[in-house]
């Protein structure tokens, strides 16, 4: 019976509306999600809580359900957001439906470590199915698990799948379509939880059979790999050589749909300025709307593609000797081991790195976690990386990548000095090693990595959407008045142009050029923006930057990535959208001296700045409420500011005197 058919007994069959899904970490229990939904999921918090969980919808026949996939956890009795929330979730106490089926998810090569977690899910007394993950992956390694025997263990239906594959899931759906009716029993399940290790043994020995034969060189394969990834020095050196390997691929390969964004973008520019009449109504939509969410938009390709080769890192299971590795680093500048899942976080977005923050159970060291987590580069920096490092190394894509790369590398030590310098002073105390199993190594899942991609791609196109479009305006209305009306300098010429047209069309349009000049920076220093710019000017002015910088870095605080849109509004006149892309609008700006505006000392000045400073308010309020204290969220803008600036400030001296 195949899914399209699971219905035909649903008038005595009642298919779950609501199943969660439940595993170990590393279980494949995500490939497993992405297999049964697909694009009908998407991403949130639940109601009261820090975690995020993935929420979808799966069908059977002509039925949907929904698919509720939590974090993989080790157990359900641990002292975590994520298992606490699993268990609130089982009991019918979290602020979200009960669940009226669960879906456990067990690493077919590994069944004796995923057993007990089984046991505990079953203990709730829900209608249970049990998916044997990586079925393909034992069957290599030369093992085979007897799934009736297992059923008969556990007391519930038990299917073997391969979840990168897709074996084995339209059985899976058959069996969750019939939780409701099909009962085994209780098994045989020991309720002495001190009999159940020799239960699990016995288990494993009943229903797997087939071993890996002793010398198999995969082993001795996989050990050399271990021994390089997790090595101390060697490690750290893979690491860095992957890293910069992935920034240079995405700078190498995204041009082209960056290209293509800009050309979309550009198109629409031009057809928004033929069909809108000139105007105030004109000057929003192209300058303020299409300019604004172009300046944004343009850099989803490189986005795209990091989410992208991410996820395919992780599915190698090499991340995870990454962590290894880096965890052994982070703990010698007084953080604690499990500081490294909010940091690895952070670089996604610094909110749920702070709030991850309370899987650490020493407060000490979760405080120090906090004031640290802002400085791992996030992906709402990422436009004004390319931006700046383009600028820098234009035509030069490795250059470019290890520059890139580099951004990553300077938060990170700044977050390691700046928690060694806590931990010896208002922080004092040791950190804790972090606990952590080594996946196997794995073929990456290339439909997990494109749907993951996917999810981030919807996001950040809703966030420019919404956030980024209304900051936009915003500018828009801000640069745009009060108007300050066509200068006296640039009539004069203007009618200067118009006299030599006939006789010399080149200096004609030179002088308009002139004029046009003229008038766009009256009106950028006469505006609501210019005037803030001018006020809070000085105080950036040694990091070579102007006023219109300034309103660009000041607005950023809302949203970092808004610093690009801003820009291109506070640049644009509308007149020329037809002929430059965002990247070589902003390329080409001048200041009121002709020089430059994004000159070498400035652009590696501002790279600088916005690696370490603080430009995010709701980070501040999220550090607020999860350290207990404004004095804390203070420090971390004070510190954080100061030494942006500082440090900016040295870049802008050392490149000019290089240049």
């Amino acid at each position: 019976m195949t899914s399209d058919t699971a219905t035909h007994d649903d008038s005595v069959t009642r298919i779950p509306t609501r199943v969660l899904l439940l595993g170990n970490p590393n279980t494949g229990k995500t490939t497993l999600f992405n297999r049964l939904c697909g694009l009908r999921s998407k991403t949130a918090n639940f109601p009261g809580s820090t975690v995020e969980a993935r929420l979808g919808r799966f069908r059977v026949g002509h039925r949907t359900s929904d698919l509720i996939d939590l974090p993989g956890i080790y157990g359900l009795d641990l002292d975590s957001p994520e298992s606490k929330l699993a268990r609130e979730m089982l009991a019918g106490e979290a602020q979200w439906p009960e669940p009226e089926a669960v879906l456990v998810v067990l690493d077919g090569t590994n069944l004796a470590r995923n057993l007990r977690f089984a046991v505990e899910a079953l203990e709730h007394g829900l209608p249970t199915v049990v998916a044997v993950n990586m079925i393909d992956t034992a069957r290599r390694r030369g093992l085979s698990i007897d799934t009736e025997r297992l059923e008969g263990h556990l007391g519930c239906r038990v299917v073997a799948v391969s979840a990168r594959t897709g074996e084995g899931t339209e059985a899976l759906l058959e069996a969750l379509a019939d939780t409701e009716s099909v009962s085994l029993g209780t098994g045989d399940v020991p309720a002495d939880r001190t009999a159940l290790e020799g239960w699990t043994t016995e288990v494993v020995a009943s229903c797997q059979g087939g071993s890996r034969a002793v010398g198999d060189p995969r082993d001795s394969v996989h050990d050399r790999l271990d021994a390089a990834f997790t090595h101390p020095l060697l490690g750290i050196l893979v690491f860095a050589g992957v890293m910069i390997g992935l920034f240079a691929t995405i700078f190498s390969i995204a041009t082209v749909p960056m290209d293509l964004v800009d050309v979309l973008f550009t198109s629409l520019g031009a057809l928004v300025s033929d069909v809108v009449p000139p105007g105030a109504l004109h000057d929003l939509l192209v300058d303020g709307v299409v300019g604004g969410l172009a300046g944004t938009v343009v850099f989803l390709p490189q986005i795209c593609l990091l989410f992208f080769l991410l996820s395919l890192l992780e599915d190698t299971g090499y991340l995870a000797r990454a962590a290894f590795v880096i965890d052994r680093v982070v703990r010698r500048f007084g953080l604690p081991g499990q500081a490294f899942v909010p940091l690895l976080s952070s670089h996604a977005c610094a909110l749920p790195g702070i709030m991850a923050t309370r899987l650490i159970p020493d407060r000490r060291d979760r405080l120090a976690t906090i004031l640290v987590a802002p400085f791992m580069s996030c992906t709402a920096r990422m436009p004004v990386y390319v931006l700046l490092t383009s600028m820098l190394f234009a035509d030069r894509p490795l250059l470019a990548g290890l520059a890139f790369a580099g951004c990553y590398v300077l938060g990170g030590v700044a977050a390691l000095l700046t928690a060694l310098l806590a931990r010896r002073t208002i922080l004092p105390g040791r950190s804790t090693p972090m606990i952590l199993e080594l996946p196997d190594y794995r073929i990456p899942s290339l439909r997990n990595a494109l749907l993951t991609t996917w999810d981030r791609a919807v996001v950040f196109l809703r966030n420019a959407g919404t956030i980024i479009m209304g900051i936009s305006i915003v500018m828009w209305w801000l640069s745009a008045y009060p108007q300050a009306g066509e200068q006296p300098a640039a009539v004069e010429l203007r009618t200067e142009a118009a006299q030599v047209a006939p006789v010399d069309e080149a200096r004609s349009e030179t002088l308009l050029a002139e004029a046009d000049t003229l008038d766009l920076r009256a009106q950028q220093s006469g505006s609501f923006a210019g005037r803030i710019g001018s006020v809070v000017q000085p105080v950036f002015a040694p990091l070579g930057m102007d006023s219109q910088l300034t309103v660009a870095v000041l607005t950023s605080f809302l949203a970092r990535e808004v610093f690009v849109s801003t820009m291109v509004v506070l640049l644009g006149t509308g007149d020329d959208v037809e002929d430059r892309g965002v990247i070589e609008e902003i390329r080409g700006a001048r200041r009121p001296d002709g020089t430059p505006l994004f000159d070498a000392p400035t652009s590696a000045a501002l790279l600088v700045f916005f690696v370490l400073a603080m430009q995010c308010l709701p980070t501040l309020a999220v550090t607020r409420r999860e350290a207990g204290s404004w004095k804390w969220a203070g420090l971390q803008f004070a510190w954080m500011s100061a030494l942006a600036w500082i440090l900016g400030f040295a870049t802008y001296l050392l490149v000019g005197a290089l240049a």
